[in-house]
């Protein structure tokens, strides 16, 4: 472990004992951050909603469902309990919106005396959150009535920052403006200047600026919200994704830990079912031991994840599919990162669907639909995700396997080496993989480079990912793999660079670099890149050959 990881270790832990050692620390509120609403309830029922508008704002929605449904059982006149219960069935950034539930809350809404019109302004938004029309005209119609609040009240934070987030819910990944996050970012970096403990405004700045080239503009309140809210699990987590975009795996890696063992502690305290735990921090944690060359401790946590599974059912409605789905990411990811193909049909024991190779799809992500998905309500949701996953991935990642000569077996429509159409307009990012992979082991290599061609610009389609690549094997760095095997290492050090420039220090790409620049005759390029990718593996497992490549390369290298 480095002098840089141990003092951002020391530095992230004492973070978090201020966050939960607050002033205030009988507060309801004094572990997931600090928030001011004036309502007309009781003192009593207005100390729950303050937990569960803390909550809320931290997207611990069963701790904020708790919270809201008990000040309106202390109180159950109290109109904005209500209020908090309803939205907490709304998750704008994950796609997942209990409609029916939220509509039976809202009868419970009614005019009574004490109400203040800025009460009213918020329980007439809900309302069309889950009003007439299709969700995108309800979204937009809830946040220009947030938004209406956020200017008649201009001291109410809190409006501030839902009407951030209800732009981020805006979003849509076909959609290549930048202009909602950039006003989502504005508002709640304004918000967090005014009060650097509101968990919603660290919470959403990372959210708007979620992205490589923005990232950057977000450090700060990554690296302070985890100590604004440490009881939130999510909260633990969310530095993570820009932490991710900037290639800071040892930061992230203690953020995901962090998040686990909070949803652990948060499953005992409470005698909660095993399903609560946050497995979604689970699979990006060993997307960094990946990346860290930690490929035991990643082994542990498929073999984790798999036997949750087969002991635990997920019991969230809202999320069919959901254990499915992160074994499917968490497993594929491993063997592709490890380039283990043997795995595949270990891993991946039976092919989980027929049909083509489709490879992923921007609606579902890396995150499940987090930061830029169409929400939908939950009479959608199976609809939606019915081609998920857990039944795509396998197919993908066994044939590569197969088109690699691998032990994998490929699904019975895979497509095999050999058997290459010309006709590839209607295929996915996938099918273009693995077909270009099959015609570079074949040594057609015009048509390889042909067919990635096409898969980047699918790729490119997308936009970089959210936390891993929801494409497993992204298509610039292939087509470098591609390339070098081709015996272009010069246009495969261009691939290769546009790959790091998308994912910094992803270490297939490091390592691509470093061998393109060697081939090149690059010595100076070839050194940095393999003394960045060594500085990055310090905690490697030590008999990689890939850690041994490495070493042998600098030991000629150095003088």
């Amino acid at each position: 472990m480095t002098n840089a990881h141990i003092k951002w270790q020391t530095r992230f832990l004492v973070v978090v004992l201020v966050g939960a050692l607050a002033s205030d620390v009988s507060s309801q509120t004094s572990q997931l951050g600090k928030v001011e609403f004036q309502t007309s309830g009781s003192e009593k029922a207005q100390a729950h909603f303050l937990r569960g508008l803390a909550a809320l704002h931290s997207f611990w929605y069963e701790e904020a469902l708790e919270a809201f449904r008990e000040s309106t059982r202390i109180e159950p006149d109290f109109m904005m309990g209500y209020w908090g219960e309803a939205m907490a069935h709304n998750h704008p950034l994950w796609s997942e919106q209990d409609t029916s539930a939220a509509r039976e809350v809202i009868k419970k809404i009614k005019e009574t005396p004490q109400l203040t019109p800025r009460e009213r302004a918020y329980l007439d938004a809900v309302k069309m959150l889950y009003g007439d029309g299709d969700k995108r005209a309800r979204d937009t119609a809830y946040s220009a009535a947030i938004e209406k609040i956020y200017r008649d009240y201009a001291s109410d934070l809190n409006a501030a920052a839902f009407y951030s987030l209800s732009l981020l819910g805006l979003v849509r990944s076909e959609e290549k403006s930048y202009r909602l996050q950039a006003r989502a970012g504005a508002i709640a970096l304004d918000v967090y200047e005014k009060d650097p403990n509101h968990p919603g405004a660290a919470h959403y700045i990372i959210h708007a600026f979620d992205d490589p080239e923005h990232a950057i503009l977000a450090l700060p309140a990554a690296r302070r919200y985890a100590g604004i809210a440490p009881e939130a699990h999510h909260a633990r987590h969310m530095p993570s994704h820009i932490f991710l975009q900037l290639g800071m795996w040892p930061e992230a890696a203690l953020s995901n830990e962090s998040a686990w063992e909070a949803s652990e502690s948060w499953m005992k305290r409470k005698n909660l079912s095993t399903s609560v735990r946050d497995y979604h921090s689970l699979h990006w944690l060993l997307y960094v031991y990946l990346q860290q060359g930690r490929y035991r401790k990643a082994e542990e946590l498929v073999a984790l994840m798999k036997k949750t599974m087969s002991e635990t059912s997920y019991e969230n409605k809202l999320r069919p599919g959901y254990y499915e789905n992160n074994y499917a990411n968490m497993a594929a990811a491993f063997i592709v990162e490890t380039e283990r193909w043997n795995l595949a049909s270990t891993l991946f024991p039976t092919p989980a669907a027929t049909g083509q190779v489709p490879a992923t799809s921007p609606a579902l992500g890396a995150h499940g639909g987090h930061g830029g998905a169409q929400p939908v309500s939950s009479d959608a949701t199976a609809t939606v995700r019915a081609s998920n996953r857990s039944q795509r991935l396998p197919l993908f990642v066994r044939g590569l396997a197969t088109a690699l000569g691998g032990s994998g077996v490929a699904g019975e429509n895979v497509t095999k080496p050999g058997t290459v159409s010309r006709d590839t307009e209607s295929k996915t990012t996938g099918e273009l993989e693995i077909a270009a992979v099959a015609a570079s082991v074949k040594g057609d290599h015009e048509q390889a480079a042909e067919l990635m061609k096409q898969a980047l610009r699918l790729e490119e389609e997308m936009g970089p990912p959210s936390g891993p690549p929801g494409i497993i094997k992204p298509a610039h760095e292939l087509f470098g793999e591609i390339l070098l095997r081709a015996g272009k290492p010069e246009a495969a050090a261009e691939q290769f660079k546009v790959s790091l420039l998308r994912q910094p220090n992803r270490a297939r790409s490091l390592l691509g670099a470093a061998r393109a620049a060697a081939q090149s005759g690059d010595e100076r390029g070839a050194t940095v890149a393999y003394e960045r990718l060594l500085e990055q593996w310090q905690q490697a497992d030590k008999d990689l050959p890939e850690l041994r490549e490495i070493q042998d390369y600098l030991k000629k290298a150095r003088p």
